[in-house]
């Protein structure tokens, strides 16, 4: 990864730190920023793969969760597992050749019915973490650029292996886990939804990759953009149409 991407990376943490509700800091998480960083820099064309990818991507917040909240393993583990879990998802992948029209569809589909499923279950409660019972740890911006670089360098080894799906492996990923561990399983579900946003945005830079690499990256943030709005903007109106009531009273 180019130093404009670790930037970028530690940009997208950072303002993970700062934002509170789950809600919101999944979309932040969900931002193409280290897409974009990578498509820069190793020019892969989009195609089938990085769609699977963008499913890769909950697959690892999905393994971080487990791991930490269900088997207890301490976060970095449980983002190694992770990893491991999206590398395994690029291994099983790499002798196929995945043409972008049905991939889409297939990765569309695979979307709704995660979201009726999630819709179906009960929502997760607020874990409260015993190894931690003061709030998340945070790792020195030290440990952070660390992890960053190793991430880029074994992308950069694995690069055969990853191959497109290089472009959405979790960069920021490994350092948002860290920062919302104790909100994981609310995280993943959000992360989720923002998914199609994600897609969006592949969609975008597939319709101007032909033509130049900016108008490809301004369609894609342009349909990521489109997506986003249309997933946040009903909950939106309606908690402005519906403010939560903070005790005051109210006339007869």
């Amino acid at each position: 990864m180019t130093a404009q991407g670790v930037l970028l990376v530690t940009a997208v943490v950072w303002a993970v730190t700062l934002i509170r509700p789950v809600r919101w800091r999944a979309l932040v998480a969900a931002l193409p920023l280290p897409m974009t960083a990578a498509l820069l820099a190793t020019g892969h064309p989009v195609d089938g793969s990085q769609l699977v990818g963008v499913v890769g991507l909950n697959l690892f917040f999905g393994v971080v969760a487990l791991a930490h909240h269900r088997f207890r393993l301490p976060i970095l583990l449980a983002d190694l597992a992770g990893v491991a879990g999206y590398l395994a998802l690029a291994v099983v992948l790499r002798p196929f050749a995945l043409p972008f029209g049905p991939t889409l569809a297939a990765t569309v589909s695979l979307w709704l019915l995660a979201m009726l499923v999630l819709h179906r279950l009960p929502g997760p409660d607020q874990p409260a973490d015993p190894a931690d019972p003061a709030g998340p740890a945070r790792l020195s911006v030290a440990a952070r650029l660390l992890l960053v670089l190793a991430g880029a360098a074994l992308t950069g080894l694995l690069g055969q292996v990853l191959r497109g799906l290089v472009v959405t492996f979790p960069y920021a990923g490994v350092l948002v886990a860290v920062e919302v561990r104790r909100d994981l399983p609310a995280f993943c579900r959000h992360f989720a939804r923002n998914s199609l946003a994600l897609i969006g945005f592949l969609v975008g830079v597939r319709l101007g990759q032909d033509v130049s690499v900016v108008v490809a990256l301004v369609a894609g943030w342009a349909g990521f953009a489109l997506v986003a709005v249309a997933l946040h903007l009903p909950a939106w109106c309606h908690g402005r149409r519906h403010p939560v009531n903070l005790g005051c009273p109210t006339r007869t």
